[in-house]
């Protein structure tokens, strides 16, 4: 769903429409936790990558990763708006994988899984775009658009019946703006009001499934590469799965039709698969080194949690903190288990009391 597209003629009513205020800041609660929720796995695929033999695959991998941060902001910018509070340092963000989506369709599981056809294919069904005329969906939604198409039913009717000034009643200096997150070809919107909200929920959507139904770019341009327009992130997974770019004139139909992309499958650590701190003795040495990057991803956790609370200048400092993690990460793969497979992180939660 498109809200941009929808100012005009509003969608049909769903069955379990928002109606309350509270109702809108639970969701969009769900929606920082939704956010979130596709960190860990792209992040792990990232991991798997050797960045000098699939050069174009970790690009395209953490560039996703990046905007979904963003998209955490711009969820959290949502609920300040609304009057609620973000919560971030919890152990509901890392439950064991596989799990699913929050909220979600049951069928759809989250692993940790190796770059290949299977982290793949999780990813198309993660950014699927909802088919057209999908209905808005509340709970148990199919598509990441249909939810975020519920959120706006919910602000529209909620600012028709209490007024705006009611609905965003939020502290405006809670809010997150691109003087504190860079990085990424996407607009960082400070949320006031309904039109601002609107355009938050646009640029979520559309940089996940493409402009309307029927357009692989998202409408901005390619940060690494300006002279290119930016493909979704449902289109960016496909030309990775087809080994091949899309081009101007390209559809959703037509599939990729530009320049190849060289992938090297070789050049993909064989890690393990949805591994777990239990998987391996007290003290040993890659559990050790999962441990320290669980302290360092929890941590993140809640510098971002203090950033969305008040404190945006702290998003500096998580940004800073993902170096790190990403040096626990290598250090990782530089190990090998008994099967001979490349130790990974976990992603378990640790309580603040147990950090280093």
């Amino acid at each position: 769903m498109n809200p941009s597209k929808t100012q005009e003629t509003p969608a049909a009513p769903s069955s379990a429409r928002i109606e309350t205020l509270e109702s809108l800041r639970e969701h969009l609660q769900w929606a920082i936790e939704l956010e979130h929720a596709t960190l860990p796995p792209y992040l792990y695929a990232l991991y798997s990558l050797d960045p000098e033999r699939n050069p174009e695959a970790v690009e395209v991998v953490s560039g996703v990763f990046v905007e979904e941060m963003l998209h955490l902001a711009l969820a959290a910018n949502l609920l300040n708006a609304v009057g609620g509070r973000p919560l971030l340092d919890t152990p509901r963000m890392l439950p064991p994988h596989p799990r699913p989506l929050p909220h979600a369709d049951r069928s759809l599981k989250l692993s940790l899984v190796p770059f290949g056809a299977e982290a793949l294919g999780m990813f198309l069904r993660i950014e699927r775009p909802a088919p057209p005329d999908a209905p808005a969906e509340s709970d148990g939604y199919e598509t990441i658009g249909q939810f975020y198409g519920a959120i706006e039913e919910g602000l529209r009717h909620l600012c028709a019946r209490l007024g705006e000034r009611e609905v965003f009643g939020g502290d405006p200096a809670r809010q997150v703006t691109s003087g504190h997150f860079r990085h990424s070809a996407g607009r960082l919107v400070a949320v006031g009001d309904l039109a601002s909200a609107l355009e938050a929920l646009e640029e979520i959507v559309e940089q996940g499934e493409g402009m309307g139904h029927g357009e692989v770019w998202d409408g901005d341009r390619d940060v690494l590469h300006p002279e290119r327009e930016e493909v979704a992130h449902y289109y960016r997974f496909e030309e990775l799965r087809a080994g091949r770019r899309y081009r101007r004139g390209d559809t959703p139909n037509s599939g990729p039709t530009g320049e190849a992309i060289p992938m090297d499958l070789a050049g993909v650590r064989p890690m393990r698969r949805n591994p777990r701190l239990s998987d391996h003795a007290p003290g040993s040495p890659i559990r050790t080194a999962q441990e320290e990057f669980n302290h360092t991803y929890c941590a993140i956790l809640q510098l971002l949690e203090q950033a969305f609370n008040g404190s945006p200048g702290t998003l500096a400092a998580a940004t800073g903190t993902m170096y790190a993690l990403k040096a626990q990460a290598q250090a990782l793969t530089r190990m090998l288990d008994e099967g001979g497979r490349t130790a990974g992180p976990t992603f378990e939660y640790v309580a603040p009391e147990h950090r280093r």
